[in-house]
Parts: C-alpha cells; sequence; structure tokens
C-alpha cells in the first residue's frame, strides 16, 4: 500500500458505535448518497430543522423510494442497501458516478466483544473479504487494506478499490474516470484524501503532495 504525506495512516477511532458528532450521529446508517448530502448540506447551513423527516430516515419505505426515483434515478444510489442488523453500523463506503449511483457499504457488528466485517451491495452481491473479525477497529491502514483485499465474486478484476474504474475504462479514458470512485468514510476523515490520490495516479496524473508543518 502507497502512502501519501499528510494522511495519519495510524489513525484508529476508539469505537464504531460512539458519535464523535452530531453530523456522524445524523449520518449513522442512512443509506441513501443523495440523501446523506443533503443533511450535510442542510446542517452545515444551519437548516436542519427544515429538512423533512423521511430525508434522515435510516431506511425508506417503498413508497418513498419510489418518490425518490420519480425525480430522477440518482436518488436510489444506496436505498436499496440491506437494512442493518443488530448492532451493525456502516463504516466506510464506495459511490459510483453510475446511472443509478451503485452504493457498496462496509460495516462493522459487534457481537459478543468481537467485531465482525461484511460488505454489501445493492445487487445481493457476494464478497470474498480480506478479513472478517477483530477485536478492535481498523486503523487507517488496516482500513485500505481490506478495501484492497476484498473481492467481489464474478468481478474481473481484484480489490474493491480500483475494480469499477478497471472494469470502465475498457471503453473510456481513464482521465475521464478519476472522478467515478468515491471511497469515503465519517469514522475516517482522511480515507476519501487517500483514495482521491489513488484513482488520480491510476489515471496517469500527477499527484500534487502537501507539505504539512
Amino acid at each position: 500500500m502507497k502512502k501519501y504525506a499528510g494522511i495519519d495512516y495510524s489513525f484508529r477511532p476508539e469505537s464504531y458505535w460512539v458519535d464523535k458528532e452530531v453530523l456522524q450521529a445524523l449520518l449513522r446508517n442512512v443509506k441513501g448518497a443523495e440523501r446523506r448530502k443533503m443533511i450535510k448540506a442542510y446542517y452545515k447551513s444551519g437548516n436542519f430543522q427544515e429538512l423533512e423527516d423521511s430525508f434522515s430516515k435510516a431506511s425508506l419505505s417503498d413508497e418513498e423510494r419510489f418518490r425518490l426515483a420519480s425525480i430522477h434515478p440518482m436518488f436510489m444510489g444506496g436505498e436499496y442497501l440491506p437494512d442493518y442488523e443488530r448492532d451493525e453500523t456502516e463504516i466506510a463506503r464506495i459511490e459510483l458516478k453510475s446511472t443509478m449511483a451503485d452504493v457498496t457499504s462496509i460495516r462493522a457488528r459487534l457481537e459478543d466483544g468481537t467485531i465482525h466485517y461484511c460488505v454489501v451491495d445493492e445487487y445481493e452481491g457476494k464478497f470474498t473479504l480480506e478479513t472478517e473479525s477483530g477485536d478492535d477497529p481498523f486503523s487507517l491502514a488496516e482500513l485500505i487494506q481490506f478495501i484492497d483485499g476484498t473481492e467481489l465474486e464474478g468481478s474481473s478484476y481484484s480489490g474493491l478499490s480500483l475494480s469499477f474504474n478497471n472494469s470502465n475504462a475498457e471503453g473510456m479514458d481513464k482521465e475521464d474516470l478519476v472522478g467515478f470512485t468515491t471511497i469515503s468514510s465519517e469514522i475516517y476523515p482522511d480515507l476519501e484524501d487517500h483514495y482521491g490520490k489513488v484513482f488520480t495516479e491510476w489515471a496517469g496524473v500527477e499527484v500534487l503532495e502537501e507539505t504539512h508543518q
């Protein structure tokens, strides 16, 4: 795994189930990608109380999903992810700029003091995990190793980070795919920055390193 300047790869959260900020609590287990963006926008502008209640729910009813889909298909991104099991939460997600704005969710579940990991998508995909359980939350480096080492069964490409870009690069220029995949986390703030640099290098574009005093 290549490490980039300005990123704390040793960062390890104390828990996946303790919210450090109000926004993190508001976003916890909200499945829809566009709804998450709306929550962030309303919260940061100080107008969260004006957001319709249904937009901040973890899961939507079929009627609510249909209403959103009638606006634009992109509003379906993440809405068809499986519901969360007891004591399960999302620790990171992969979002694609595809027609349906597909989302893959990386989750952790606490059982008898052990953290069990799983990866789910909106198409009942089967994933071979890099590791299935552990006693402590991942460090950022360990989470990246997990993402890069986990595979979607039936995919022609290894790992989760670049597999979606590689599959689309067969018919597109790599530079046009730099922003196709976003890997982010409310728990690991540097995760998106790391993969942003990975995708930029993958496309053959120079990565500008930041210098921190």
